[in-house]
């Protein structure tokens, strides 16, 4: 009927019921149960059992992570292979301008732990900067800094080459917040020329994996993923 957020949006604003009680968001139903979307009812159907899947995706820059573009850019999703049962879930975004590793699944509640501010999952990237870079500075970005929307901070900041005023770093942060690496540096009056998503929790870019290209986990790689929202 929605995604997930459209589905919370019509419970939220009371416009589904369960036998004839309008619903709210953690309530629990059957398929015996008699549902109602503004009056109309919802015909369920049993829970179909998928084995969970995770897809990486080496995302080259100028692609959206979005379905529908009111400015027709191209898409992630485009380039992703059918399912048979439910829809592929971003794992996170990554803006027009940054490219790297991106993860689909089709289990819905593993993108929700994947993404959740609790885990404190590391991403790295790799990142080219423009602009002298100091000790100072780097301190400053380690300890923390406070931007528009609160403090950020990398967790960790290594050099790896470059000349000049063009120098690469590889970063990691522990949050997916919008844009968070390149308001980091720019904080400290550098620029980011080049970004790139080299690694989520335990996951990699295959260096032999092309922009554009996707391949799948495999289940020894899922297990790995997993565990890192196990709240054993």
């Amino acid at each position: 009927m929605g995604s997930r957020r459209q589905v919370e949006k019509w419970i939220v604003d009371g416009v589904i019921s369960v036998n004839g009680v309008v619903a709210k968001l953690g309530d629990k139903i059957s398929i015996r149960d008699v549902v109602k979307l503004r009056g109309r009812p919802i015909k369920l159907a049993g829970k179909i059992q998928v084995d969970t899947q995770v897809l990486i995706y080496h995302k080259p820059a100028g692609e959206i992570v979005s379905k529908n573009d009111p400015q027709g850019r191209p898409s992630v999703f485009r380039r992703l292979p059918r399912l048979k049962n439910g829809r592929w879930i971003a794992v996170g975004r990554l803006d027009l301008n940054t490219q790297g590793l991106l993860m689909f699944t089709n289990d819905g509640d593993l993108a929700n732990k994947l993404m959740h501010p609790s885990q404190q999952i590391d991403r790295e990237y790799a990142v080219r900067v423009m602009g002298t870079v100091t000790h100072e500075m780097v301190e400053k970005l380690v300890n923390g800094v406070e931007l528009e929307d609160g403090k950020a901070r990398f967790e960790d900041v290594q050099e790896s080459g470059g000349a000049g005023i063009n120098r690469w770093y590889h970063v990691v942060v522990a949050e997916g917040r919008n844009r968070v690496v390149r308001r980091l540096w720019e904080s400290q009056g550098c620029k980011v020329s080049r970004l790139i998503r080299v690694r989520y929790g335990s996951v990699f870019l295959p260096p032999g994996l092309p922009a554009g290209r996707h391949q799948m986990l495999d289940k020894r790689e899922l297990q790995q993923l997993q565990k890192l929202t196990s709240t054993e």
